[in-house]
């Protein structure tokens, strides 16, 4: 039993596909979602989401908080992963996201709130870029 997929921000939808499993960390911690799981909704941390294909193989992504909507219809089990910003792995400038970075960590040093959120952002697109 697979779970039907769908990575949208409000100006594309990112991926979408059927995976076998889909794990994602939630404010609350991590969340795994198989076929079939009970509806669920989750405030989403900025940080890996991760999607093991039909295959095996894993597809990852970085997401910037939203939501995770779960829902299970007929059989057919759907997740829907809401943010503001959603890459893929192999769409992530790490040398743009390395700069952010430092630039984000020098602000932060001024205890700059937003600072602190954009650091969390390039932190997360150079670990899931590798």
């Amino acid at each position: 039993m697979t779970v039907e997929v769908h990575l949208v921000t409000p100006e594309e939808e990112v991926w979408t596909g059927d995976v076998q499993m889909l794990v994602a960390h939630g404010t609350d911690g991590m969340v795994g979602i198989l076929g079939g799981h009970a509806p669920l909704l989750v405030q989403l941390s900025i940080a890996p989401l991760r999607m093991q294909l039909e295959d095996g193989t894993w597809l990852v992504a970085v997401v910037d908080g939203g939501f995770l909507h779960v829902s299970s219809d007929e059989g057919v089990t759907r997740a829907d992963v809401l943010a503001a910003n959603a890459e893929l792995a192999d769409q992530i400038d790490v040398a743009a996201a390395r700069a952010r970075l430092e630039e984000a960590q020098a602000r932060a040093a001024a205890d700059d709130e937003l600072a602190a959120a954009e650091v969390a952002k390039a932190e997360a697109r150079i670990v899931v870029a590798g």
